[in-house]
C-alpha cells in the first residue's frame, strides 16, 4: 500500500498524466496515437490527422520546414515564399548589410525576383516521411558487451539506414536519430533546397523592438519576423544556387487566417524542436545546472560586455557583430533563466521524488531489481566521478572553444580537409576568408585576454592548458603581453595569412604559427580531460537510457512523447493567458498600444527605438483587415503549445490548419521548460500574423508580396 500511495504522489507532482498542451510529438505516431488524437480534437481540431501528417498525399506538415537546421519555418505561396523569425535569418540580413547598407536598422524589401538576395550557406528541409527502424537497429547492436560496443554498432547501421536513402535518390537524405535515450530508433527521410533568398526584413526596430530586455518575457510586442524564398531548377528539383533557377512550387502551401483567435482557441505548432531533456535523472539535472549553464552565464556575460560596450560605439562594429551577439546572448540569458526557474519551481526536489517512486517500483518487482538494482547507485557514483572534471571542460568550451575567434579559425584550419569534394573544399575555403569581414582584431584580442583571466578564476590549476605555463615563465604572469604578442606574430590574423594556407604555400609551416600551435595545445588537454572522465561518462549513457526505459515501463499505461531532437514536432493547447505569480494576471495577447508604452518607458535607449514614420503609421489606427474585433492591432500572442531553442519560426495553426503566426520564444518564468513541463505557466509566445502581414504592405510596400498568399476568406 505504501509503495502505490507514493507513486499515485508522484505522479500527480512530476510524472502525472500528460496534459493536453503538453508533448512534442512525433508526425509518425499520430495516427497510431488514439488518445492523442482524442485530446486535440476535444480541444477544438476540425481536421483529421491524416490532413496534418501523410507521407502519401500533401498535407499540412509538407508547408513546414526546417530553416537551415537551426530553425523552423512555413511556405506560404505558390511561389516558395517561407516565414521564419527576424531572429532566424539574422545573420543573412547582417550579411549583406553595410554602414551605407543597413539592412539591420532600415529593414530589406526587394521589389523583384531580381533583388532577392542570395545566401549560399542557408538552405531549407522538408520532410518526406519517417519510418521506425528500431528493430534494425538494435539488432546490430545485439550482441554489443560494452557501451561503446554498442554505440559503435548502433552508429554504424544508422550511418548504412541513411545512405541507403540517398543511394535510391541523390535528392534525397536519409537520418535516424535516436529517441527515448536510445531505446528506439526512427528514419526521417528529407529533400533539401540550397537557394534561399532574402525577401523581405523588417526594420529591427520591430523585428528585434525589446532586444536583451525583452527577450524571454511576456508581455512582448515584437514582430519577429522575415521572409525568404525557395528557389529550385526548372524541373522543381533541388539545386545550388544559380541566375537560371525559378521559384520553387510547393506541395503544400500554408493558408493564412486574418480571423484571429481568442482565449481558449485551439493552437497547433508545427516545427523544428532542438533538444529537451525531459527524462534526465536529478543528478544529471543538477550536473547541467553547474556545469555547462553556470559557465554559459559566467564566460559569455564577460564576453558579451566587450562586444556590446563596442557595438553601441560604433555602426561598423554594431553590423559586423550584431549576429555573433544575438546567438550568444540568447542562451546566456536562457541559462540564467533555466537556472533560476530550477530552483524556483523545486524541479529537482520533484526529479528526486519521482526516482524515489520508480526506486520502489523497482523493488517491488523482483524482474526489475534483477536487473536495475544497482541503477541509481551506479548513476550516482558516475556522476559525481567526473563532476568536476565536467564542469572544467564546460569553462573550458566556452572560453575558448566557443571564446576568441582566432582559436575558432585556427581550429578550423587545423579541421580542413583538402580532400574532400571540390565543390565543398571551395565552399568552406570562402567561408574562412568571409569570417575576417566581421573580426575586429582589438576586440577579439581584449576577449581573449578575459576569457584567460575567466577560466583561470573558475577551473583549479590542474585543467590549466600549457599556455599559462608560458605566460607565467615567459610574460612573468602578464596575460596581456602574451595575447598582444599572440597576435602580432600569427599570420592567420589577416586573410592574407590565411591564403598562403589555403593556397598551400610550401614556406608556410603551420604548426609553428603561433596561434595554431596555442590551438592544437588546446586540443590535447580538452582531449586529455574528456578521456579522463570517459568511463563515468560511458557508465552515465547506459544508466540514462535504462532509467528511461524503466520509468516508461512503470506507467505503460501512460502516452510518452520523446524528448526532442530537431526532428519535426507537432504540439498542441489552446491560446490563453497565466498568472506568473501572486497577484498577477497576464492577457494572452498584445497590441500595439504597448509598443507605444514601451518607447516611452525606455526613452534613450536605443533598443526600444523606433522611426518615426512607424510610430505615425500605427497611432492612425488605420489596420483594416488586420486590425482585431475591436479596431485594434494585435502584435503578439500566448498558448500553452510546447516548444523549445529549435521552433523559432514554427508554424502556428488554428483548428482548420491556417497560420495564425510564428512561434518565437517562450516565457521567463518556465525557462526550466526543457527539463519539465510546467502546464499553469509555461507559454509559447507567437507573432500574430495580421501584424506581419501590416508591416509588409503598410511599412514595407510591399503589398505585392501579400497578394502571393493564400489568406483563408
Amino acid at each position: 500500500m505504501k509503495f502505490r500511495l507514493t507513486v499515485l504522489i508522484v505522479f500527480s507532482l512530476c510524472l502525472s498524466n500528460v496534459f493536453a498542451d503538453e508533448g512534442m510529438w512525433l508526425l509518425g505516431n499520430l495516427r497510431k496515437n488514439k488518445q492523442t488524437d482524442r485530446v486535440m480534437k476535444e480541444l477544438g481540431l476540425q481536421m483529421p490527422v491524416n490532413k496534418i501528417y501523410n507521407p502519401k498525399k500533401p498535407s499540412l506538415s509538407d508547408a513546414v520546414v526546417s530553416f537551415g537546421g537551426f530553425c523552423s519555418g512555413v511556405v506560404v505561396s505558390e511561389d516558395g515564399l517561407v516565414f521564419t523569425n527576424h531572429h532566424c535569418g539574422f545573420s543573412s540580413i547582417q550579411q549583406h548589410s553595410s554602414v551605407e547598407h543597413d539592412y539591420l536598422k532600415d529593414g530589406f524589401f526587394a521589389r523583384s525576383l531580381d533583388e532577392e538576395l542570395p545566401n549560399p550557406e542557408l538552405y531549407v528541409r522538408f520532410l518526406l516521411r519517417t519510418e521506425d527502424v528500431t528493430k534494425r537497429v538494435l539488432s546490430a547492436a545485439r550482441y554489443a558487451k560494452t557501451e561503446t560496443e554498442r554505440r559503435v554498432a548502433v552508429d554504424s547501421i544508422m550511418n548504412v539506414i541513411g545512405l541507403e536513402v540517398s543511394e535510391k535518390d541523390s535528392t534525397l537524405t536519409g537520418i535516424v536519430d535516436a529517441y527515448y535515450a536510445g531505446n528506439e530508433f526512427w528514419l526521417s527521410v528529407y529533400r533539401d533546397y540550397n537557394d534561399v533568398r532574402l525577401v523581405f526584413a523588417p526594420p529591427s526596430s520591430v523585428g528585434k523592438f525589446g532586444w536583451d530586455t525583452d527577450n524571454w518575457m511576456w508581455p512582448r510586442h515584437t514582430g519577429d519576423f522575415s521572409v525568404f524564398r525557395i528557389y529550385a531548377n526548372t524541373k522543381n528539383g533541388p539545386a545550388d544556387y544559380s541566375p537560371d533557377n525559378v521559384p520553387y512550387h510547393p506541395e503544400y502551401v500554408a493558408p493564412i487566417s486574418l480571423d484571429g483567435y481568442k482565449e481558449g482557441s485551439f493552437c497547433m505548432t508545427l516545427g523544428y524542436p532542438g533538444s529537451t531533456e525531459r527524462y534526465l535523472s536529478s543528478y544529471g539535472i543538477e550536473e547541467m545546472m553547474n556545469g555547462i549553464n553556470q559557465a554559459m552565464i559566467d564566460v559569455r556575460g564577460v564576453k558579451q560586455a566587450v562586444w556590446k560596450r563596442e557595438m553601441d560605439r560604433r555602426p561598423d562594429i554594431r553590423i559586423k557583430y550584431a549576429s555573433k551577439y544575438d546567438e550568444s546572448s540568447n542562451y546566456w540569458k536562457n541559462s540564467i533563466g533555466t537556472n533560476k526557474a530550477i530552483k524556483h519551481l523545486k524541479v529537482l526536489e520533484k526529479k528526486r521524488a519521482a526516482e524515489a517512486a520508480l526506486r520502489d517500483w523497482i523493488q517491488f518487482h523482483p524482474e526489475e531489481r534483477e536487473k536495475l538494482i544497482r541503477l541509481f547507485s551506479s548513476l550516482e557514483l558516475s556522476y559525481s566521478n567526473r563532476r568536476e572534471t565536467n564542469r572544467a571542460l564546460a569553462y573550458f568550451g566556452e572560453s575558448f572553444i566557443n571564446g576568441p575567434e582566432l582559436v575558432q579559425l585556427a581550429l578550423e584550419i587545423l579541421n580542413f580537409d583538402f580532400e574532400a569534394e571540390e565543390k565543398l573544399v571551395i565552399t568552406r575555403m570562402k567561408k574562412l576568408l568571409e569570417k575576417y569581414d566581421n573580426l575586429d582584431l582589438s576586440i577579439d584580442k581584449e576577449v581573449f585576454a578575459a576569457m584567460l583571466k575567466e577560466y583561470q578564476l573558475k577551473v583549479d590549476k590542474k585543467y590549466l592548458p600549457a599556455m599559462y605555463e608560458k605566460i607565467d615563465t615567459l610574460y612573468n604572469g602578464n596575460i596581456q603581453a602574451y595575447v598582444d604578442s599572440l597576435y602580432a606574430t600569427s599570420c592567420i590574423t589577416s586573410p592574407k595569412g590565411l591564403k598562403r594556407f589555403l593556397e598551400r604555400d610550401t614556406t608556410y609551416n603551420l604548426i609553428e604559427d603561433p596561434a595554431v600551435s596555442l590551438s592544437l595545445d588546446l586540443i590535447v588537454k580538452y582531449y586529455e580531460m574528456n578521456q579522463s572522465i570517459s568511463e563515468a561518462s560511458e557508465q552515465i549513457e547506459q544508466g540514462e537510457r535504462l532509467f528511461n526505459a524503466a520509468m516508461r515501463r512503470m506507467y505503460a499505461d501512460r502516452n510518452f512523447y520523446p524528448d526532442a531532437n530537431s526532428t519535426m514536432r507537432l504540439s498542441f493547447g489552446t491560446v490563453g493567458g497565466y498568472t506568473p505569480f501572486d497577484g498577477a494576471t497576464y492577457d494572452y495577447y498584445t497590441t500595439v498600444k504597448g509598443i507605444f508604452e514601451k518607447v516611452k518607458e525606455h526613452a534613450g535607449d536605443i533598443d526600444f527605438a523606433v522611426q518615426p514614420e512607424l510610430l505615425s503609421l500605427l497611432s492612425s489606427g488605420d489596420f483594416g483587415r488586420y486590425a482585431n474585433a475591436q479596431g485594434d492591432m494585435n502584435v503578439c500572442f500566448i498558448s500553452n503549445n510546447d516548444i523549445t531553442g529549435g521552433n523559432s519560426g514554427s508554424a502556428m495553426f488554428n483548428a482548420k490548419g491556417e497560420l495564425l503566426g510564428l512561434a518565437f520564444d517562450g516565457n521567463w518564468e518556465a525557462m526550466s521548460s526543457d527539463i519539465v513541463f510546467e502546464p499553469d505557466l509555461q507559454r509559447c509566445i507567437g507573432v500574430d500574423v495580421r501584424y506581419m502581414l501590416f508591416i509588409m504592405e503598410k511599412y514595407g510596400k510591399a503589398g505585392n508580396l501579400v497578394q502571393e498568399l493564400k489568406i483563408a476568406r
